[in-house]
């Protein structure tokens, strides 16, 4: 149980909520090698789902930002997590203060809504100007435009 969450909540609240999460760097900046930074979230989600039970699941890393959906039961303290995630990346990428701080998340209460949120995030590399077009795959786990 969340302390001070309003008794409505109840109704709404998820055993183990779908977070959607976006994530940008500081300024705007460029991700100083997305090839590692990708390597990096994956290896990242295997160690989370491995040793904590923290499902990693679709992602798209764009030049300045990060949407990725994650998943663990209702006692997940997502901005640990991401805070987590932050850092270690930042480390890995020998960038200290790479990231903006805080992050945007929505929590998903049912599939019409997880389909809209991938549906956005995956055209946010041709939205953005990225990518001419978006590749056309079955449905891709994760994404990547330089």
């Amino acid at each position: 149980m969340i302390k001070d969450r309003p008794h409505r909540l109840d109704l709404i609240y998820i055993n183990q909520p779908l977070y959607f999460v976006t994530f940008a760097t500081r300024d705007r900046k460029r991700i100083p090698s997305l090839d590692t930074a990708q390597a990096f979230l994956e290896q990242y989600g295997r160690r989370a789902i491995e040793n904590f039970n923290v499902a990693l699941g679709r992602y798209v890393m764009m030049p300045d930002h990060v949407h990725l959906f994650v998943r663990r039961d209702r006692h997940f303290v997502l901005s640990s997590w991401i805070g987590g995630l932050k850092r270690a990346m930042s480390v890995r990428l020998e960038v200290p203060k790479l990231w903006q701080a805080g992050f945007f998340d929505h929590i998903l209460r049912s599939n019409e809504s997880y389909d809209q949120k991938w549906n956005y995030v995956r055209e946010d590399p041709v939205r953005s100007g990225a990518c001419e077009k978006r590749e056309r795959l079955a449905i891709p786990r994760r994404n990547r435009c330089d």
